[in-house]
């Protein structure tokens, strides 16, 4: 029986990136349980789009994904998934359907993430490169992703 690594050290801090968007999919789910208007969902949306997954897709693109190298089928999935999301938070016009999207492909994404590419990044990088990417990322300082002012999800 296959049994999940253990998450390196180097890679938590993107695991609980992913936490966040996970709870982000959750926050549109409830908002439209509880008939939120969609403009307030989106704005939220806009907001950790901007302050949480822009800097978290440019960290992984460019420091994470580099181990693999562009040309792994796994690197090309998450860069395409990348893209697609980009263009969903930047939807403009249909904003019902695109939040729905958005929840639906940011899960998908996060466990494609955490089940399969984390998983084989972690068994692919020496020691010695997980320790960079480590020190890297203690340089990086994120916002809290619950720092916004209309928590429509509560209420």
């Amino acid at each position: 029986m296959n049994h999940p690594l253990k998450r390196h050290e180097a890679l938590k801090p993107l695991s609980k990136e992913h936490h966040h968007g996970l709870l982000l999919c959750w926050k549109i789910r409830e908002g439209r349980k509880k008939q939120i208007s969609d403009n307030r969902i989106k704005a939220y949306t806009d907001h950790f789009y901007k302050s949480q997954l822009i800097p978290h897709f440019k960290f992984e693109e460019d420091e994470i994904f580099t181990i693999l190298g562009n040309d792994h089928p796994l690197i090309k999935r998450a860069k395409r998934e990348h893209i697609l999301l980009n263009n969903l938070f930047n939807e403009k016009s249909n904003i019902i359907r695109s939040l729905s999207e958005i929840e639906k492909q940011l899960e998908k994404h996060i466990r494609f993430e955490e089940r399969i590419l984390f998983n084989e990044i972690q068994q692919e990088a020496s020691e010695e490169r997980l320790e960079q990417l480590k020190a890297r990322e203690d340089t990086i300082e994120t916002p809290d992703p619950d720092d916004w002012h209309d928590k429509f999800w509560l209420h």
